[in-house]
This record gives C-alpha cells, sequence and structure tokens, in this order.
C-alpha cells in the first residue's frame, strides 16, 4: 500500500511539476512576445523620428542656404551702396586739386558720369561684359537685362555698374579745366557702354580671352585681377593718358618747357575725398568676394588698408627728403595710390606684402608724376594717371610676384578668390606671366582705343574749349552759374 501511495505521490508531483513549467513556458511567451511588440513599435516610433529628424535637417539646410543668400544679396548693395559714395569722393578730390572757376562743371561732370553710367551700363554694358560669350572677346546677350531677369542678376548688376562709372570719373580729373563738356560725354558713354566692359569681359566674365581659351592654354594659368587695378583703374588711366595727350595742357602749365604748378582752391575738400575714397574701398574690395559669407574677407579689407596707409607714408617721405618739406596733396595721392595697387592681389598676399605692393606704390606714383610732367610734358590736374594707370599696372603685375597660390600648404589654399598660382617669391612662373599678359593687354586697349575715339570726337566737335572760355572759367561758360558767387569780382 506505501508503494501504490509512494509511486502515486511522486506521479503527482511530477504532473504538477509539468503543470508549472507550462503555466510559466505560457507566461514567459506572453511577456516575451508583449516585449517584441513593444520593442517592434518602439524600433518603428526611432524610425519615424529620424525621418523627422532627416526632414528638420533637410529644412535646416535649406533655411541656413536661403540665409547665407540673403546676406550675400544685403552685402553686395551695401558694398555697391560705398562704391557709389566714393563718387563724392572723387568730386571732391577733383574740385580741391582744381580752381574755383571750374567747380561746378567738374561737378557736373562727376554727377553726370554716374547718372550716364547707370542707362548706359543697363543698356549695353552688362551685355557686353556678362552676356553669352562670341570667341573669348564680347557677351551678346542680356542688353537692357532682358533674359536675365531675377535676383542674383540684379544684385549683380548693381555691384559692378557702381565700378563702371568709375572709369570714366578717372578721365575726368586728368582732364580738368580745359575739356568740352558734351565732348566728355560722349566720351563716357563710350567707355562705359565699350571700352570698359568689353576689357572686363576678357577679366571676369569667366568665358573671356585671360580666362579661358589659348593665351591661358598657353601659359598654364589664368589672369586674376580681383577687384580691378586692370579692370577699372588702369582702363580709366590709361584712356586718362590718351585724352591728356590729345587735348593738350592747360594754359600757364609750361614756361620755357618746365611744368608751373597751378595750386587747387581747396585741399580740405580734397583730402576729405581721399578719405571718403579710401572708406568707399571697404566695399569695392570687400564686395568683391561676392560671398557675404566668405572667410576670407577680413585679409581682404586688412591688406586694402595696410596697403593704403605704406603708400601714403612712403610719398611723405619722399617729399619730405626731395624738397624738404612733406607735400600733401602728392601724399593723399600715395594713400590712392596703394589703394588702386592692392586692389589686384588684396586676397592673394600675406599682410606683409601689402605693405611691400603699397611702399612700392607710393614711389611708382611719385616718379609717374614726376615723369608725366617733366619728361612727357603732360597736365594732369589730379595725377590720376599715375595713381590709376601706373599704380593699377603695378598692381596687377604684383600678384604675379607676391601671390600664396591655392598649392598645398598656402593659407589661402580653400580660398575661393584669389590667385590660383604661386608668385615668383614661392616658386611659380605662369602667374606671374598671364600676369604681365594681361597688363599689357590693359595698356594697349585702354589707350589704342580712347586714342582713336578722342581724335574722332576732336575733329568732329571738338575736344577743348576756347582759350577764352578756359581763361574765364568753365562753370560760367558752360553753366551759366558760378559755384562761389560770392567770390566773383563785379565789374560796373
Amino acid at each position: 500500500m506505501y508503494g501504490i501511495s509512494k509511486k502515486i505521490n511522486s506521479k503527482m508531483i511530477w504532473q504538477a511539476l509539468l503543470l508549472m513549467s507550462v503555466i510559466f513556458m505560457v507566461f514567459i511567451g506572453t511577456a516575451a512576445a508583449a516585449t517584441v511588440d513593444e520593442n517592434a513599435a518602439a524600433i518603428e516610433k526611432n524610425a519615424e523620428d529620424i525621418a523627422q529628424n532627416a526632414e528638420d535637417i533637410g529644412v535646416n539646410a535649406e533655411d541656413i542656404g536661403n540665409l547665407q543668400t540673403a546676406l550675400t544679396f544685403m552685402w553686395l548693395l551695401l558694398c555697391g551702396a560705398l562704391v557709389f559714395f566714393m563718387h563724392a569722393g572723387f568730386s571732391l578730390v577733383e574740385i580741391g586739386l582744381t580752381r574755383t572757376k571750374n567747380t561746378a562743371n567738374i561737378l557736373m561732370k562727376n554727377f553726370m558720369t554716374i547718372c550716364l553710367g547707370i542707362i548706359v551700363y543697363w543698356l549695353v554694358g552688362w551685355g557686353i561684359m556678362y552676356g553669352a560669350d562670341a570667341a573669348g572677346i564680347l557677351g551678346t546677350d542680356q542688353f537692357m537685362l532682358m533674359g536675365a531677369m531675377d535676383n542674383a542678376t540684379w544684385n549683380g548688376w548693381w555691384f559692378q555698374m557702381v565700378f563702371a562709372a568709375t572709369g570714366a570719373t578717372i578721365v575726368s580729373g586728368a582732364m580738368a579745366e580745359r575739356t568740352d563738356f558734351k565732348s566728355y560725354l560722349i566720351y563716357t558713354v563710350l567707355l562705359v557702354a565699350f571700352i570698359y566692359p568689353v576689357y572686363g569681359h576678357w577679366v571676369w566674365s569667366g568665358s573671356g580671352i585671360l580666362t579661358s581659351g589659348f593665351l591661358v592654354d598657353a601659359i598654364g594659368e589664368t589672369f586674376h585681377d580681383f577687384a580691378g587695378s586692370s579692370v577699372v583703374h588702369s582702363i580709366g588711366g590709361y584712356s586718362a593718358l590718351a585724352g591728356i595727350m590729345i587735348v593738350g595742357p592747360r594754359i600757364g602749365k609750361f614756361k620755357n618747357g618746365k611744368a608751373v604748378a597751378i595750386p587747387g582752391h581747396s585741399l580740405p575738400l580734397a583730402f576729405l575725398g581721399t578719405l571718403i575714397l579710401a572708406l568707399g574701398w571697404v566695399g569695392f574690395n570687400g564686395g568683391s568676394t561676392l560671398d557675404g559669407n566668405d572667410p576670407y574677407a577680413n585679409l581682404v579689407i586688412v591688406n586694402t588698408f595696410l596697403a593704403a596707409g605704406a603708400g601714403a607714408i612712403m610719398v611723405m617721405i619722399i617729399t619730405w627728403m626731395k624738397t624738404g618739406k612733406p607735400d600733401p596733396s602728392l601724399t593723399a595721392n600715395g594713400m590712392l595710390a596703394g589703394l588702386v595697387a592692392i586692389t589686384a592681389p588684396c586676397g592673394s598676399v600675406a599682410n606683409w606684402a601689402a605693405v611691400v605692393i603699397g611702399i612700392i606704390a607710393g614711389i611708382v606714383v611719385y616718379a609717374g608724376v614726376m615723369f608725366n610732367e617733366n619728361t612727357l610734358k603732360l597736365d594732369d590736374p589730379v595725377g590720376a594717371v599715375a595713381v590709376h594707370g601706373y599704380c593699377g599696372t603695378w598692381g596687377v603685375i604684383s600678384v604675379g610676384i607676391f601671390a600664396l597660390g591655392q598649392g598645398d600648404g598656402s593659407m589661402l589654399a580653400d580660398a575661393a578668390y584669389t590667385a590660383a598660382g604661386a608668385g615668383l617669391l614661392y616658386g611659380g612662373t605662369a602667374q606671374f606671366m598671364i600676369q604681365v599678359v594681361g597688363a599689357i593687354l590693359s595698356i594697349v586697349w585702354a589707350f589704342v582705343i580712347s586714342f582713336i575715339v578722342f581724335k574722332i570726337i576732336d575733329a568732329i566737335i571738338g575736344l577743348r574749349v576756347s582759350e577764352e572760355d578756359e581763361i574765364a572759367g568753365l562753370d560760367v561758360v558752360e553753366h551759366g552759374i558760378s559755384a562761389y558767387p560770392e567770390f566773383a569780382i563785379l565789374k560796373e
């Protein structure tokens, strides 16, 4: 009996254990299934979160891109405004270094230069400079901005337009006090419509003969002019050289073959104009990054003003040593010389090089003024040919000497708007060669075409006013008004 009972109890225990195992397995299985379901739901939720985050990242990236674009638009609008304001600086420099009897005439020339520049560059200039390329020489469409009606084009047109009129303003100063007003206006139209934008196409369109084609292929590097040492200043300077050769010197400028100083009427105005021009160079060079987010814009500005200061100091020292007294007007031109020269290399060189470029520009402008007056017997009341022509040439050549290049190890390796090749000081030769070619082309193009144009204008209309009108002053003769009526001596 005990044995039977023992067997029954043992069997019941095993059955109980089996039942408990089944119950445990069912419980565990149910719990596991619930966990799997929860994990699956969590994974699905995570996938949704990842997708949402990716969408948010895409939206944020788009927002950042839009913000960067808006910043660039505003940067170019503001920089263009600074360059526009430079026309006030040019006006003040020019009237300050000339005589009171021609002040209204000079103001009108500078005022109408920008007014004509706006319309002419819209009608023709922009299309020739940036339209569809024809053989690397000029653009062929987008006249009156047709076919290019968008924010980017409007923004670009504004910034480039204020540059275009600057070249004609340079000519105005060099030919001041004896040039017929209507003849000057005709030349301004032709310069902004054709002379300036053709060379600009060669350099800045991306498809011109100095940035693509056989010249570049033969030399192995592209021409670099960051903000216009050649495109703006050399074109204006050598056009002015042609003009003053044809129009001749002012009455009384040379006596017995020697240059005689004809003092301007207001050094305060000349110095104020110089400082306004220097301020405008923040837009002139800074804006030429063409990107409000450019990481090297600060380098551009620092180099610009290092060269400006060095140029002014150099000329002050030279005149002090030469005459025993530092010359104010030449010193002011020394600052402008440094600014003009650094305009091409400002985004391509180290700080110390900017100082050297400015120092050499000071030497060039002083030597250039003396050479023009004493050797060539040319009359340039404001020194425009030396400042813009000679120093513009020095500026583009200096790129080929001091450029850091974009090679491995260069601090400008990732810079968007810098000379690609290294200069002579860093072992490069190709960049120097193409810079010399570009400089020569700017001189030949501006001087030859302008000489022909001025000759035609002189033959048909007359480039110079009469001797009587020049002596009387162009304010009354050309405009029937005096800028300083209280200075007039009335005859009974």
